[in-house]
Order: structure tokens, then sequence, then C-alpha cells
């Protein structure tokens, strides 16, 4: 995993072309989104592709000889109902065909995508025993453009059976494709059916891409906070260096260093001669935002193992030619992770939410109520509060546990559910709101720095994201309807996310 709050080294930015190598071992959260967003083309490992090959020829052989769950049985509850040899073949596509019932609307293109690059490298793991010629598939329709249609429900997080059963009919051509370079039908059969789709690669590719943009945001809301902390003539005291030393929670000591970087403050700042001290919405910034990056952390880490984890039931293991049978499958871990990190985030958007309140303030901003023009009883941008409540709404709903669900399947055989699936829509469902949110505060961070007449040192990140804002949005600070300012704020936090993490030095 990469280090906190920087890019992974050797690892291309997104959009600048270059093979990730997929060999079941390596593969990280950056990697799903370049392959996701073909800025990069997989290219399998050969020994993987060989240790892929080898756990094949030892999942046929202890398949003929044994009884293996999904490849000489049914599956479920018809665990126990054996599969004659002669109907070895048919089983395998009649098993893909009565789970690739997944409902709802099609998954985006680049969600799919994720799922294949992410599979791709699980089969590489070894454990699987899948052909290997499915890894090659894989990784022709990720270089071509192609993606199997995906519909959305059909997990409850103990795999994405009914998605990766629609992926493996199209790649067995009973399916469709989108877009150009459907790869050539392969020969699937009962070895090749429960091998791939025993897998949780629709969520982890739903989670790292969920994971990529919020953690960005979350750094890019820092940048915005510094502009309103600079329009209310903020105390620096909140994020000195002896405060986050005396209490030393990894990130909310690395936050704290951050936010001195951005605005040019000193370690030992001098305490300013005004107020004792600002609202919550500056001075507690580092212990909320703190949460939030070791949220993030925490929900890589277990993305990490998953991506690169042979997690298939049964457990193909060549060493000892066992077949294991396992619960390796269930998402405990990704589920928890990723209902933790939306309950920090939304920690960290209320806070948003607040700063926005305060700069509508006269008594800190020294600007007329709601940082109107000299129009009598002017509004102007009082509706910007009721807009980011809304929004902020919308996030604490999808913040709800999604781990808390509970479901009894199969005739009582699978008596319990992670739901990770739906903590990993619910995530990247938060991702719009949450860019929202923040784009109010800045709209009138920008706003209160014009009045004042405010420019913070070029020189400085806050400087430089100061110059960023101004360029796009509208200086005119009569009424109007300031939706479109919003949309272009909320766009703009992608180039904040870049300001943010230059201030790592």
């Amino acid at each position: 995993m990469g280090s906190r709050f920087v890019d992974l080294p050797g690892v291309a930015s997104p959009g600048h072309a270059g093979p990730v190598v997929l060999d079941g071992a390596g593969l990280g959260v950056e990697d799903v989104v370049r392959l996701a967003d073909a800025a990069a083309r997989p290219v399998p490992a050969p020994e993987a592709l060989k240790r892929a090959e080898v756990s094949w020829d030892a999942a046929r052989l202890i398949a003929a000889t044994g009884r293996v769950y999904g490849r000489s049985t049914g599956v479920g509850a018809n665990r126990n109902e054996p599969v004659p040899t002669e109907a070895a073949a048919e089983h395998g596509l009649r098993l893909l065909r009565s789970h690739a019932g997944a409902i709802g609307e099609q998954v985006p293109a680049r969600q799919v995508r994720a799922m294949l690059a992410i599979r791709a490298n699980q089969v590489l793991a070894g454990g699987a025993g899948l052909r290997p010629s499915v890894v090659t598939a894989l990784c022709e329709a990720l270089e071509s453009g192609a993606h199997p249609v995906v519909n959305e429900f059909g997990s409850v997080g103990t795999g994405d059976i009914a998605a990766l059963a629609q992926a493996g009919l199209a790649l067995a051509g009973e399916h469709p494709w989108r877009g150009p370079g459907a790869p050539a039908p392969q020969p699937l059969d009962n070895n090749d059916a429960l091998a791939f789709i025993s897998s949780n690669a629709l969520t982890l590719g739903q989670a790292a891409l969920a994971l990529h943009e919020l953690r960005g945001l979350v750094g890019a809301t820092e940048v915005v906070a510094a502009l309103s902390l600079l329009a209310v003539d903020g105390s620096h005291e909140a994020y000195a260096a002896p405060v986050h030393a005396a209490r030393p929670h990894p990130g909310t000591v690395e936050v704290a260093r951050r936010m001195r970087r951005l605005i040019g403050a000193d370690d030992r700042p001098t305490p300013p001669l005004g107020r004792i001290q600002d609202p919550y919405g500056f001075r507690c910034l580092p212990q909320i935002h703190g949460p939030a990056h070791d949220a993030a952390d925490a929900l890589e880490q277990v993305l990490t193992v998953e991506m690169n984890a042979a997690a298939e039931n049964p457990l193909i293991s060549p060493e000892d030619m066992a077949a294991y049978h396992h619960g390796g499958f269930y998402q405990a871990q990704l589920a928890l992770a990723l209902d933790h990190f939306r309950l920090a985030l939304t920690q960290v958007a209320r806070l948003s939410t607040s700063r926005l309140s305060t700069l509508n303030e006269p008594a800190y901003t020294r600007l007329r109520p709601f940082l109107a023009d000299s129009a009598p009883a002017a509004s102007g941008v009082m509706i910007l509060e009721y807009a980011a409540g809304a929004a902020l709404g919308d996030l604490r709903a999808f913040s709800a546990p999604a781990s808390l669900g509970h479901a009894v399947l199969s005739r009582g055989v699978e008596e319990q559910a992670s739901f990770a699936s739906l903590a990993a829509r619910q995530t990247l469902r938060a991702c719009a709101a949450y860019r929202l949110v923040v784009g109010c505060e800045l709209v009138a961070a920008v706003r209160a720095l014009r009045q004042r007449d405010l420019r913070p040192d070029p020189a400085l990140p806050a400087g430089r994201a100061l110059a960023l804002a101004e360029a796009v949005l509208d200086d005119d600070p009569a009424d109007r309807p300031l939706t479109d300012d919003v949309t272009e704020a909320a766009a703009l936090l992608d180039r904040f996310t870049e300001i943010w993490r230059g201030s790592a030095a």
C-alpha cells in the first residue's frame, strides 16, 4: 500500500499510458483506477500465468477423483447433489446461465472494467483452478475497451456471483458485450464456472473507485477550508505542532501539518490579537479530517489484501493436491471498513457546512450577512446553506451502516450476509453529494475573499487554489442563481486535490 497522503511510487498518474503488471500479488487501488479509466493496459506476468495453469491442471485432477463443490456437485443447498461425469461439461454452462440473473440498472463501464481487472489478477494468485485463457481474454477486453453487460443487484456480500455469471456467459459467447473488441468465446465447463464467479470482484472494484475519488476529495476539502480560514482571519493555533504532538493520532498530526503548509503557518504560530478561538469548523478540523484519512488507509489495506487474494471456494492447492472448502469469500472486513469510511466522511462534510455558516456571519467576515452586495435586504449566498444541507442529508442517508443487513438464503444453508456490495454502492453514491456540499463552501469562501480583497501569497498552495477558483467562478456579487457556480466549484475540487497532494513535502 502507498504511504499516507502521497501517490504510490513508481505508478503513473491516471491518463499516463503504461502497463499495469498483473501478478496476483501487487495490484493496488491506483492500478485499478488506471485500468478502469483505460489509462493503462494490463499485462499478465508470465510466472503468474504459469501458476494459474498449474492450479487449473490440479483442479481438474482433484475434481475427477473426489467431491469438489461446484465442479462435481451442485452449489448452495444443492451442494450434496452429485454431477455425473457425462453431464460435467454442460453443468458449468447451466450454472452460469442460472446465476446470471442480476437485476436493476446496468453497471457503468468504468465499474465493470474495474471488476474485470481485479478478477484477472485474483485468478493469477493461483487458487481458483480456472483455465488461464480466461485471464488472457479479460486482459484483451480491458485493452480493447469491451465490457460485458452487468446489472446492479445480485450480491449480498458473499460473492458477486450474479454479476460475474453475466461476465462468464459473455466470455462463453452467450451474453452481450458493449464496446469494440470482445474476446473470442471461451470453452467454459464445470471446472471453470464456479471458479470464475466465486469472487467479490465487482464490489472490490466499486470500493476501489470510490476510495480513490473520496480520498482525493477529503484532501481538496482541506484546501477549501484553508481559503475559508483566511476569509475569516482564522487562528492558526489549532494546527500548531505542539498541540498535535501532545495527542499524536497519525491522521490528525498529518492534517495539521498539511494545513500549516497550505496557509504558510509556522509550527508554533503567534496567537491572534482578536478572538481567542474559532468555531469548530476551523478549530476541530484536524480532529475530524484525521480520522477520515485513517479510515481511508484502513480501507485501502483491506482492498489490497482482497484484490490480490485467492479467496475462491473451494481453494485449489496444487502443493498438496487438495480442494479446501471455506468461507473466505465472506466480506466482513470490507463491509465494516466501507461503513467506517462513510461515517468518517459524513463528519468531514458536516464540518464544511459549519464553515459555510460561519462565512455568512458578519462577526467573522466583517462583510454583510450572507456575503450579499449593497442592495437592500440582499440574500447573497443564503441559499447555499440550504442546498448544502440537502446534499448532506443524502450523504447522511448513504452512510447508514450496510453491515447491519441480514439475509438467510438457499434453504437456510447460507444464513449470514455481509452486505459489502451495498456498502460499496453507497460509498460510490456518496461521491456526488459530497462534492456538492464542499462546492457550496468553496463558492462562499471565494466570494468572501474577493469582497475583502484578500489574496494569499501566490507561492502558497492556498494562493494557487484561489487563483484557480477566481479564474473559473463568476465574480458578480448580485443576487442571482448560484447553481452553475456550485457545479463549477464541485468540478474544480479535482484540481484542488492536486494542490493538496503537492503540499506533502
